[in-house]
């Protein structure tokens, strides 16, 4: 009975581990929107760092949103900046997450929020 339990500890820690890391431990800074090109050329650059102030190493994917003048989302996209590689705690990645959008010339908001997070 007593290795059953220890297994199942060992088993569950992991789990436990990765359920103290959320959305709140990890912070988007240094937003940087710009259009790039002109005319059908023209595409989207959402520049940002990505901080995981957790105390375990996690990875967070992240949401992007464009909005019209009245704050009507006309795009929405999700992306996982470090890809499936964690961020050591206290650590940030870099990442641009406009190329996942198309260009749309009533674009005039850009919300950028962390949607989930998983240790890979």
């Amino acid at each position: 009975m007593k290795t059953v339990l220890a297994a199942a500890l060992l088993l569950a820690a992991p789990i436990a581990a990765h359920a103290a890391c959320s959305a709140t431990d990890f912070a988007i800074q240094d937003v940087k929107v710009a259009s790039v090109g002109t005319g059908v050329a023209t595409r989207l650059s959402v520049k940002g760092k990505l901080v995981n102030n957790c105390a375990s190493p996690a990875a967070a994917q992240v949401r992007l949103d464009a909005k019209d003048g009245s704050g009507n989302v006309l795009a929405s996209k999700v992306g996982w900046p470090a890809g499936t590689t964690n961020v050591s705690p206290g650590q940030s990645v870099d990442f641009d997450l406009g190329r996942l959008l198309h260009y749309q010339s009533d674009m005039q908001s850009y919300s950028l929020s962390v949607v989930d997070v998983k240790a890979w």
